[in-house]
This record gives structure tokens, sequence and C-alpha cells, in this order.
């Protein structure tokens, strides 16, 4: 499987991974680097094959150099759920002889053409690349060395299982909540905030907020502890982005605050009590595919007139039937 997406979009695909590994057996998963050590350890992953498409491997020399690397393993099929004219053609010069991918995606590069259903949970899209069958969940397949890591940090920060987790960062800027500091310091019990290192004054700014109240981990763990993390938390408060994801495949309930994109798109929480907090009655939204750095309008509607009584409400009515400790 070649898959180089966003983290969000690797985490989506475990149960297509999941399900192709029960046809054919561990699945061979060429992705990018910082999604690798997502999946090196996902049971249905018998190598990751990593692409730094942006760094080592990046033009044509790298492009050309991965392929031929590819051609040397020989595998005989190739599934191409990025709809990617980068990835049909990589499988293409590796000679792959069968390479499946979705009809509005790079097809003259396919041997096979799935239609790619318009409605739906993005999993459900991208599992009809499969055999039908019984949808695998979405998993990073978590194990202890992960749960001791995040173990390792909640005992230093002096915190036990039962915490609110925040996930404030987004690559895109108008995906960012603003009140996340305001939240924090309404919260009742320990609040920790996640995200990697470029987060990491972003969640300073919010502990500050908070009065000290909350903690830091942003930049502290690894990827995979920090799904560990959010895994030990009773709830997760984040924006459109991966850290959504990992609460997914955490099992983790999810407050999720939609802006620029709509959950319609198919990259929602999909808990059956998880909640959503969304402007429905913005003309502009959505405003594109995955929600621009500045708001084309300059005034970031969808956003700022998300206050937080509204997340508050939608935590509470968590706790009020029994979705949350």
């Amino acid at each position: 499987m070649i898959q180089t997406a966003f983290l969000g979009d690797v985490i989506l695909t475990t149960p297509l991974l999941s399900a192709l590994a029960r046809q054919h057996g561990p699945v061979d998963l060429l992705t990018t680097p910082a999604a690798s050590a997502l999946v090196e350890k996902h049971p249905a992953v018998r190598e990751v094959i990593r692409y730094d498409k942006r760094g080592s491997d990046r033009g044509l020399a790298g492009f050309l150099r991965l392929a031929r690397q590819l051609k040397q393993r020989q595998h005989a099929r190739a599934y191409l759920p990025h709809r990617s004219w980068r990835s049909g053609a990589l499988a293409r010069l590796a000679g792959i002889p069968e390479r499946i991918g979705f009809a509005d995606g790079a097809t003259l590069l396919y041997t096979s053409a799935v239609e790619r259903p318009k409605a739906g949970h993005e999993v459900e899209r991208l599992m009809a690349l499969a055999a039908p069958g019984e949808e695998p969940p979405v998993s990073l397949g978590l194990d202890q060395e992960d749960a001791r890591e995040a173990e390792r940090w909640l005992a230093g920060q002096g915190i036990r299982d039962g915490f609110t987790a925040l996930a404030p960062g987004s690559i895109w800027g108008t995906k960012r909540w603003p009140y996340y500091g305001e939240l924090a310091a309404r919260l009742s019990g320990p609040v920790v905030v996640v995200g990697g290192g470029e987060d990491r004054a972003l969640g300073d700014s919010i502990v500050a907020a908070s009065g000290g109240r909350a903690r830091n981990a942003a930049g502290e763990l690894s990827l995979r502890g920090s799904a560990a993390l959010i895994a030990r938390a009773r709830l997760l408060v984040t924006n459109d982005s991966a850290p959504l994801h990992l609460a997914t495949a955490a099992g983790t309930p999810v407050v999720a605050v939609f802006g620029p994109t709509l959950p319609s798109f198919g990259f929602g929480p999909r808990g059956a009590h998880d909640r959503i907090v969304e402007h429905d009655q913005l003309a502009c939204r959505p405003c594109s595919a995955h929600g621009p750095q500045v708001c084309p309008l300059g005034h970031h509607r969808c956003m700022k007139e998300l206050g937080v009584e509204l997340v508050v409400k939608a935590i509470e009515g968590m706790s009020e039937r029994g979705s949350i400790p």
C-alpha cells in the first residue's frame, strides 16, 4: 500500500490495512517518515517503507531511486488509497503488475479503478478498495512500551487517569479554535495539552491562561506516546486535526471543533457519543477542502463565534449521559 498523505489520513487507513492483511497476509506500507512511527507496530504491517518526499527523497532523483528500490521487491499488487498521481506513477515505475486505486484518482496509472463512495466517513470510503466484509476498527497497535512512555510523563506531572486532553494545534491556521486557554481555566480536574513540538509555544500559552492548572505535553512524547496518553484521558477536545483520529484509534471520547471544514467531508469523530461543535449558520462554510492558513474573508467567524460556553455545554452533555466520567 502507498499512503503518503497527512497523519490523519494514514490513521484512517488502518482498517483497510487490517482488511487487506486478512485477505493477503501482512502488508508492506510505503508512507512518510512522520507517519511511519505510528504504523510500524501495527499487526497488519509487515514492513514500513519510508518515503521522505520533502527531504532526502525529494525531487525526481529521489523519486526514481525509490521506484528502483520498490522494483527490486517485486510486489505483485499495490493499493493506492491516496488519490495521488505521484503515488500512481511510483507504483507504475516500480513495475507492480496490479495497481488498484479510486476512479477519481490517477486512473491512467491503475490497472483497476474502484468507484469511491461519495457519502460516509473516510474510513468507510477507503474500505471500498477491499473485498466486502466486516470493517476492522481504526487502530495503531499500541503496546506496553507506548503505555509506559505515557505513564512516565503523567507520573512526573502527578497526574492520574481521568484528565481532559486538549489538542489546540493544526497545520492549517483557520482550523485552530482560539479559546483553549479559557476552556482550560473553566474545566474541573487536570488538563493536559497534547501536540507536536510545533505546538509547544501554543501549549505554554494555554497553561498560562489556565493559571498554571494545565500541563503541556506538546513535543514531549513520541506520536505513539501521545496516542497512549490520549488513551488515558477521559475526553479529548480537538480541532479537525490528527489528534481527533488518534482519539478514535484509542477509543477516547471526543469533542471536535469544526470551523472552515465540515464533518460531512468524512473526517469527523466516529464514536456514538462524540460531539461536534460548529457554526452552522455561515454561508461561507466550507471555504476549502483543508482550511486555509488565513480566513479568505478576514473575519474567521467560523471559529471566533464558537464561544467557550458551547464547548463546555457539549462536555457537560456527554457527562450527563454517562459518555465520560
